[in-house]
């Protein structure tokens, strides 16, 4: 057994850190899920079940976010979407690196309500049971990042900034050596939604409804992961705008405003 600085080489398998990070995620993420499962009565080994589902459409939906959605560097460098589609062994090839969480949360969200449905389950129920373990797996799964080199922001002589090495900087910034840790940034701020949605199940139930935390989520996720962007180095273009952050806005809006009208309106009896 040997180690270097992307993974653990087990006679001719090799392990990367970035796919053990990923699946670290999961696990914490399933443990959280299969505490809550009796808190909130539902089927706990239905979990079990639930976790091929929406890993395997996650990482699909990650990786095809990424494909259609390269970022700038990329496309200089020739790695485009159209690049992809003619080189399917390079589309194919995640543990390089190259998934959009955005793409990760959408094809998780449509496993769970195939899932749901094909099982005789409340979607929402589910949904704001799992809601938790997202940011938590998204917090771990962000060292993957980090052990890449990928997602670092812009220069910065802070002290937390971290050391790019040349060959993972971008076109441009090959004499700057300290950048922000902006995968840091959103580790910790996903860590602080989990924190948020726990407390918020345990102290706040009676006034939640009905997919309110899956809601809160993607609102928190949103607004931090906009902000952020404006940190982002190499933004992922699409018709002349950044597509992660225009895509986050209209998920705020969209999850704001739906959370605003459900608690206009008087509770449904069952809730």
């Amino acid at each position: 057994m040997s180690i270097d600085s992307v993974g653990i080489h087990l006679g001719p398998l090799h392990l990367r850190f970035y796919g053990l990070l990923i699946m670290t995620g999961v696990v914490l993420a399933m443990i959280l899920t299969l505490k809550r499962t009796r808190i909130r009565r539902l089927n706990p080994y239905l979990v079990w079940d639930m976790v091929p589902w929406l890993v395997i459409a996650g990482i699909i939906g990650a990786r095809l976010w990424h494909i259609f959605t390269p970022p700038q560097s990329m496309i200089e460098a020739g790695i485009t979407t159209r690049f992809y589609l003619t080189h399917p062994l390079d589309a194919l090839a995640i543990w390089n690196g190259g998934l959009g969480l955005p793409g990760a949360v959408i094809g998780g969200v449509l496993a769970l309500v195939i899932f749901c449905r094909r099982n005789r389950q409340s979607f929402w129920d589910w949904a704001d049971t799992i809601a938790p373990g997202i940011p938590l797996a998204q917090a771990v799964g962000r060292w993957g990042n980090f052990i890449n080199q990928e997602l670092y922001g812009k220069p910065s002589s802070l002290p937390w900034a971290i050391q790019i090495a040349p060959h993972n900087r971008i076109p441009g910034f090959k004499d700057i050596g300290t950048y922000h840790p902006l995968f840091l940034y959103e580790c910790l701020w996903n860590l602080f939604i989990a924190v948020m949605l726990v407390l918020l199940d345990r102290y706040r139930h009676t006034w939640l409804r009905k997919g309110d935390l899956l809601l809160v989520y993607l609102a928190g996720y949103a607004f931090g992961r906009f902000w952020l962007e404006f940190l982002r180095l190499d933004p992922s273009p699409v018709a002349g705008i950044n597509i992660n952050q225009g895509i986050m806005a209209v998920t705020f809006l969209a999850a704001g405003l739906t959370l605003g009208i459900k608690h206009l309106k008087p509770p449904l009896a069952k809730e």
